[in-house]
């Protein structure tokens, strides 16, 4: 499936891997639904950044974490758009934490944003992409969802629950030739990662990552391309985490 004249909404799509979505979407020649909890310089960068590749881009203001948010923000695309083709769930954040310390609401809140904001958001528009005859939905996991990460269970654990869900949501749209897939980035040099101390840094380079480099937004979104665009891919989760959840020692 070309990307060329496809409607595309990506949730969280201001900052980072979504941003980095929406630019290189555009560049393959579909136009673009930016979700974001607030219009700011960066939603507005994106959105220019999407109407200078000739392609239009309307931002949808929303919080994923909130189930009526979610379904607008499809209804939304729909209506300016007058269709739907992609949907790309980018929309997140961390949640520090040992399974003992954290917070109750803090792991609700995760479930919400990163679990609950698929059923919200697939219902609404699964009905819309069949439509269209073919489609794609890609949800953004986590190599924390495939180890599981110290001080990060909450995280890690709705991180696992999207890679079963693209599995389970494959296997119930492929009739419907909506296929579903899963990319679950390791280290990605985003703002997500400031929280890191120099001496995390140093040791991901030179302990945890073969590749000894941190990853970017755009090597992620090459992979959410690629699994845009494949029309024989669905069910499964791409690991881009330069060696992370390969390593044997």
């Amino acid at each position: 499936m070309k990307l060329a004249g496809k409607i595309c909404l990506i949730t969280g799509g201001t900052k980072g891997i979504g941003a980095a979505t929406a630019v290189e979407f555009a560049r393959r020649g579909a136009d673009i639904a930016v979700n974001g909890r607030n219009w700011d310089a960066e939603a507005e960068a994106v959105v220019k950044e999407v109407e200078a590749l000739g392609r239009k881009c309307v931002f949808i203001q929303g919080d994923m974490g909130k189930a009526e948010d979610a379904r607008n923000c499809v209804e939304e695309t729909v209506k300016a758009f007058g269709a739907l083709d992609v949907l790309v769930h980018s929309a997140g954040g961390a949640v520090s934490g040992s399974f003992t310390s954290v917070e109750e609401e803090a792991w609700y809140a995760a479930f919400e944003v990163h679990v609950h904001a698929v059923f919200h958001l697939g219902r609404a528009a699964i009905p819309h992409i069949k439509e269209r005859g073919e489609g794609a939905i890609i949800l953004i996991s986590s190599a924390a969802g495939i180890l599981g990460v110290l001080g990060a269970a909450a995280y890690a654990t709705v991180k696992g629950a999207l890679i079963h869900l693209t599995r389970v949501m494959a296997r119930e749209l492929a009739p419907d030739n909506i296929r579903v897939n899963c990319v679950a980035p390791g280290v990605i040099r985003t703002r997500f990662q400031d929280y890191l101390t120099p001496e995390q840094v140093k040791n991901n380079l030179e302990n945890r990552i073969p590749l000894k480099r941190e990853g970017t937004s755009e090597d992620v979104a090459d992979v959410i391309v690629l699994l845009a665009e494949n029309e024989f891919m669905t069910g499964e989760t791409v690991v881009i985490d330069g060696g992370i959840t390969s390593r044997i020692a």
